[in-house]
């Protein structure tokens, strides 16, 4: 009889014990998200503006792979860029595509890999939301790759804040001559801060630029905290659509191969950590599917 209140006790205390210890990680999971929760409503309103830079037209989709994953195919890509207002500045994330393409014919360049078009001019799609290029404080390429820097002189008052790699390559000898680059397209950013790594832009954790290098020399990615979206991912070209992230593919046609592999790791396990939405910036569908606004 003993034994048998003996072993009805370690079965009670077992699961008092288990009881407590789930009790425990549900209260402290509970209290973790209300500060998360107090957090993100204490913070800073910040805007996320989606803008249109035009199509991309991947004739030869092998080209964002190695070997021949994508032989044979072609698919459409969106070019998005981005307006972030911030009650103490607003940021230009990318320009899309060169602007001599509005009001042209769908235009494909030498060698055939890529038809390229663009319908609307930056300045057209800022009055839209209200703006004009004065109103841009800072301007960031996720890299100066020419489908991404194609409006920039539009801002040659705003500060440049780009990776010191990137802007040493934009001024190098490597890029001359390079088809994936316009120079001349960036060329009035005159008033530049260079990075090494992470920026918080405005100081408070809301809109983050991060190093994420491989594509180009200074790629980088940014990083939203808002209030509605919740943490917000831009992926620049780290990715250029979903099927590219689903099998963590790398471009042939990359500055360092390697590099980018260790970038989409640091990447994903960032988004995991932050429980981040991440917006493809070439992805069609990710361009259809995200608002025009976001908060």
């Amino acid at each position: 009889m003993k034994n048998i209140l003996l072993i009805a006790a370690l079965a009670i205390t077992t699961i008092s014990c288990e009881e407590f210890k789930k009790g425990y990680e549900d209260g402290k999971q509970k209290a973790e998200d209300r500060r998360e929760t107090a957090a993100i409503n204490k913070s800073p309103k910040v805007t996320l503006y989606k803008l249109d830079g035009g199509t991309v037209m991947a004739n030869n989709l092998n080209l964002f792979a190695q070997g021949d994953t994508y032989k044979g195919e072609s698919k459409e890509l969106a070019d998005a860029f981005f307006v972030i207002k911030h009650p103490k500045g607003t940021l230009l994330w990318d320009t899309g595509l060169p602007e001599m393409l509005v009001g042209q014919e769908p235009y494909t360049p030498e060698g055939g890999a890529f038809t390229i078009t663009r319908k609307d001019s930056i300045t057209t799609q800022l009055k839209g939301i209200g703006m004009t290029p004065e109103d841009i404080d800072m301007i960031a390429f996720s890299h100066i790759h020419f489908d991404h820097t194609g409006a920039a002189n539009h801002f040659a008052k705003a500060t440049w804040l780009v990776q010191e790699s990137e802007y040493d390559f934009a001024h190098g000898e490597d890029i001359k001559g390079n088809s994936f680059y316009a120079p001349d397209s960036f060329n009035k950013l005159t008033n530049v801060e260079k990075l090494n790594g992470e920026k918080d832009v405005f100081g408070d954790g809301t809109v983050v630029i991060k190093s994420m290098p491989g594509h180009t020399p200074g790629h980088q990615v940014l990083f939203l905290r808002l209030k509605d979206n919740g943490p917000t991912l831009l992926s620049g070209d780290i990715y250029h659509f979903e099927q590219n992230r689903k099998d963590a593919i790398v471009p042939q046609f990359n500055y360092d191969i390697p590099a980018t592999e260790e970038s989409i790791k640091d990447f994903e396990a960032f988004a995991k950590a932050e429980n981040a939405k991440v917006i493809i910036q070439h992805d069609a569908g990710n361009f259809a599917q995200t608002p025009a606004t976001l908060n």
